[in-house]
């Protein structure tokens, strides 16, 4: 039964399960990432049997398996992975950066390019669940960007394959190549390479609690997108609201894991108790309902509220991955939300939309992380380099200036640097 209370009964930094890994699976972790670091594909091997029960050699997925899994998925399936893949690609071609050049000033050119990060791995979770759809999220920005190679890891099945669904989204995508490989030693081959898979500069993708750690220990040898937390979502509902579809909303989370915070806030009593009901009506109805349940009874809430600014208040403080306002005019509080990572509006806009179809990417900030970072986007697959070009001239103007900054910082080689030249001018 979830939890009812009181706004204001519990801190609004604990309404959302905080996740925080455990010294034994950083210990795991550190002793997975060393040993592939100094062994390559042995280690991966290895780890992949005793975590995965089988061996995948090769790991490399061959062109002939990606076709027949594309074979294999039925045509009605394929064609909602390509309305997606296409919806993906027009909201992520609008975030799409340029150069600019600045030379509004005589002999001084200033400016900024943009380029592609060169390899980027993305990793697709596995185990209780398959996920084209991250395949495509993933993928698409890094494409639009103009990642020159990308390449994907994923945890192979017991007879080791991979999902038919994870390679045709792949196909449709346009990643470059796939491994049979999941966990923290995928993370530590893309990372450090070896024999067969190849180092990246940046690794993006949701995975448990050993490769949200594996990212975390590699990043600064490569980057990466974000440290993925359980999934949330924070429904602010008034007394109008269906609480069948607050109910499904609610679940439509839970059923990710048995840590994901489903919490439903409403300035509605009648409401409230309602959407109790309901959940545990829809619970026994989900193939997933051990799992949805274990997160409804211990992560789940529900918070009855003087007012619907008091959820916004709420989701502020906490900055849920996925807020949904259930009200009559959704656009009305959209400015008052400052701390979100994705926002679904209205009645009609269920959070599996944005999972899947509507385009904005599904890869977001979790664990309060919205308060500073964003949702995955073509920015994540690009750097940016600034360069300078001043005439003698230009710099001669400027050197007393430039010497008076050095000398106050203590610098003299700096300011000398720049003295120098004005003298030959």
């Amino acid at each position: 039964m979830i939890q009812m209370m009181r706004y204001g009964q519990v801190p609004n930094s604990e309404i959302f399960a905080r996740v925080i890994p455990g010294a034994n699976v950083e210990a795991a972790v550190a002793e997975i990432l060393a040993a592939v670091q100094n062994r390559g594909d042995q280690a991966v091997l290895e780890f992949t049997q005793r975590f995965d029960g089988v061996r995948p050699e090769p790991m490399l997925v061959s062109q002939q398996e990606v076709e027949e899994a594309f074979a294999a998925v039925e045509p009605e399936f394929l064609a909602v992975l390509e309305q997606a893949a296409q919806n993906i690609r027009a909201f992520h071609s609008r975030q799409v950066r340029n150069n600019f050049v600045i030379a509004d000033r005589p002999g001084i050119v200033l400016g900024q390019k943009v380029t592609p990060i060169e390899k980027v791995g993305i990793y697709v979770p596995g185990g209780t669940a398959a996920y084209p759809s991250t395949v495509l999220m993933d993928t698409i920005p890094a494409k639009i960007a103009g990642c020159p190679r990308i390449v994907m890891v994923t945890p192979p099945g017991k007879d080791g394959k991979l999902n038919p669904a994870i390679l045709a989204a792949a196909k449709i995508a346009g990643v470059d190549a796939v491994y049979k490989v999941g966990g923290a030693q995928a993370i530590a081959a893309l990372a450090y390479g070896t024999e067969s898979i190849p180092q990246v500069d940046k690794i993006v993708g949701p995975g448990n609690a050993f490769v949200a750690e594996a990212k975390k220990q590699v990043f600064g040898r490569v980057s990466i997108d974000m440290i993925a937390g359980p999934s949330e979502i924070l429904v602010i509902a008034d007394g109008k609201s269906d609480p069948a579809h607050v109910a499904a909303d609610m679940l439509s989370q839970a059923e990710h894991d048995k840590l994901a915070s489903a919490v439903l806030v409403t300035d509605s009593t009648a409401l409230a108790e309602a959407v109790s009901a309901e959940l545990e009506r829809q619970l026994p109805l989900l193939s997933r309902q051990d799992i949805a349940r274990a997160s409804i009874d211990n992560c789940g809430k529900i918070i009855v509220a003087d007012s619907l600014m008091d959820g916004i208040a709420i989701a502020n403080e906490i900055a849920p991955e996925h807020l949904e306002l259930m009200v009559d005019d959704p656009f009305a509080y959209l400015d008052a939300v400052k701390n979100a990572g994705s926002i679904f509006l209205g009645r009609s806009c269920p959070e599996a939309l944005g999972d899947y179809f509507a385009g904005p990417n599904h890869t977001l900030p979790t664990s309060g992380t919205a308060r500073f970072s964003s949702p995955l986007s073509v920015d994540d697959f690009v750097k940016k380099s600034q360069f300078t070009y001043y005439t003698a001239d230009a710099l001669a103007q400027s050197a007393d200036s430039i010497a008076r900054f050095a000398e106050k910082e203590g610098l003299q080689a700096h300011g000398k640097s720049v003295l120098i030249r004005k003298e030959e001018v």
